[in-house]
């Protein structure tokens, strides 16, 4: 972004990111000292819109934060009921006599996250927090160290708006403020491209492993009367992954005759065949799924990805200016498939180490590792990595974990996702055993039309990739292109050009913002920036 001088606001503390974490921040810290001034700006158009989870919660954090919150709930929240555990075939499958100890969710409740960030919203504002939805964070602002180099975070810069895709200033062309802050905190959910850079820039994870990732593909249904038991959660694994790779579904039942449903696939996947997307689809189309399906439709649909890596991943979540909480941080407890609880806890712990010491972020994180929250973490760490050696051994590794409690004399290393795809012809190619489909969406296509993604098509294009050459050299001979089907939205295509032969197409507008390119690309070309406040999916109830 250009240098000239840019409006600037001012606050004691600016967070970005709407989710569960930022709104739980702000409103713990404004309960805490209503003197303190707190914005918190969101990418979205509307608080909720770019939020998508399961969502089962345990509510525990929120009972603390919004003590009286049961007497008025979020628009979607069913209390949990039965849990049935699957394993999954072809033509069937094997309900488990004993649901795995994480996935019990009696006292739980069913929720729509985005939903619930939608009600948490209006309840910070009544303390004073002022919130910005379409105010897209492009990048940190710093002080200057001695030396000439960036220093200490002292806020963000907000994207210009109405710039072509030339970089031309179209005529509605609006230029972004600067929001100045004593603490920046970082709540962008998993993959935060800001996140990302400051990670970088102040080697936040030099002492920690990489950090790991799913995809989490998930739709909304309305299905024929009589066909849903409100609160039922049912969880699969198995088909149609294959042993080798990381994955499972969820189905949870819902209120008003709807179903959420989703299936997560590790990102750590090695087959370079493998279609996220896909295998979602062919899992709606199970004998015992299809038939809840059959003569319903879909409400709204997306996909985001999913922090994974857990205790061994966790970077330093300080720096002079800023911390990380959330997502961002790495806080999502795998075993379970819940991120809520530890979100907003996580958010409420930055607001009382800020609060008690003097707006200083120094010592957060040495508090976070010392929290309920990392001991959670910790005593689960070994579970999903055990799953890289494939599902059975996972599934031991996971019953001996949960026995010993985690106290296991070891802790297993984790990877980075980009660097675990085997090269076409060097992958044994497993058998798909897939099933003619016949419910919507009948492609990725349609898929982004119910996520009701927008982008202005004539904006500069938000997906980087530093040598496109690559893509129609190396990569299609070592990996035949994945990037063409790990994307869920048919972002990325190879296309015949009449004057340069093959090339990358990047269909920009479909983007749903999952972050899964940025993850997954094998070269680490592919960098995801925030495209034009307020563009992107629109999800309902998700």
């Amino acid at each position: 972004m250009s240098d000239v001088e840019r409006d600037v606001m001012e606050y004691d503390v600016v967070t970005v990111g709407a989710g569960p974490a930022g709104l739980a921040f702000a409103i713990r810290l404004k309960q805490l000292n209503p003197d303190i001034s707190v914005c918190v700006i969101e990418k979205a158009s509307t608080i909720g819109a770019h939020i998508l989870s399961g969502a089962v919660i345990e509510p525990g954090p929120l009972d603390v934060l919004l003590p009286g919150w049961r007497d008025s709930p979020p628009p979607i929240c069913v209390p949990a009921g039965e849990d049935e555990f699957w394993l999954l075939g072809k033509d069937g499958g094997r309900k488990f006599p004993l649901v795995p100890p994480g996935m019990r969710n009696h006292g739980n409740f069913i929720v729509s996250l985005g939903a619930m960030c939608a009600w948490l919203a209006p309840q910070a504002e009544a303390l004073g927090v002022e919130i910005y939805p379409g105010f897209a964070a492009a990048e940190t602002l710093h002080d200057t160290n001695p030396d000439g180099s960036p220093g200490k975070v002292i806020g963000v810069r907000i994207g210009d708006m109405g710039v072509a895709k030339d970089g031309s200033h179209k005529p509605g062309f609006t230029q972004g403020i600067d929001i100045h802050a004593k603490v920046t905190v970082l709540a962008e959910g998993a993959r935060g491209h800001l996140t990302k850079r400051l990670v970088k820039q102040f080697q936040l994870d030099k002492d920690s492993d990489p950090q790991a990732y799913s995809i989490g593909i998930k739709e909304l249904w309305q299905v024929l009367p009589g066909r849903v038991t409100p609160g039922k959660i049912v969880h699969t694994i198995g088909w149609p992954a294959d042993n080798r790779t990381y994955g499972g579904s969820f189905l949870y039942h819902l209120d008003g005759d709807r179903v959420a449903l989703g299936y997560v696939s590790g990102l750590d996947y090695m087959d370079p065949e493998y279609k996220p997307w896909e295998a979602f689809q062919q899992w709606k189309n199970h004998p015992l799924i299809k038939p809840l399906l059959d003569g319903g439709n879909i409400l709204s649909a997306g996909a985001r990805a999913i922090v994974t890596g857990g205790w061994q991943s966790l970077p330093k979540v300080e720096m002079p200016g800023a911390l990380l909480i959330g997502d961002t941080a790495g806080l999502l407890n795998v075993p379970k498939i819940k991120g809520t609880h530890q979100a907003i806890r996580s958010g409420m712990l930055a607001a009382e180490h800020l609060a008690a010491n003097g707006m200083e972020p120094a010592g957060f994180d040495a508090r976070l590792r010392d929290s309920d929250a990392m001991a959670e973490l910790k005593s689960v760490r070994n579970i999903k990595p055990g799953f890289k050696k494939g599902m059975w051994f996972g599934l031991l590794n996971a019953a001996w974990e949960t026995a010993v409690g985690g106290r296991s004399p070891w802790t297993l290393k984790i990877t980075p996702d980009w660097s675990s795809l085997d090269k076409v012809g060097e992958h044994e190619q497993p058998k798909r055993d897939y099933v003619d489909r016949t419910l919507a969406p009948r492609d990725r296509l349609q898929g982004v039309y119910f996520a009701a993604t927008e982008h202005d098509e004539d904006q500069p294009v938000h997906l980087k990739v530093a040598d496109t050459s690559i893509c129609i050299t190396r990569c299609a001979a070592e990996y035949d292109n994945p990037c063409t089907r790990f994307c869920p939205a048919g972002v990325y295509e190879i296309v015949e050009d009449a004057t340069e032969g093959k090339r990358l197409q990047i269909n920009a507008a479909n983007c749903v913002h999952c972050k899964t390119c940025d993850i997954k690309d094998p070269y680490e070309i592919i960098t995801w920036v925030t495209p034009e406040g307020g563009s992107g999916p629109n999800y309902q109830n998700l």
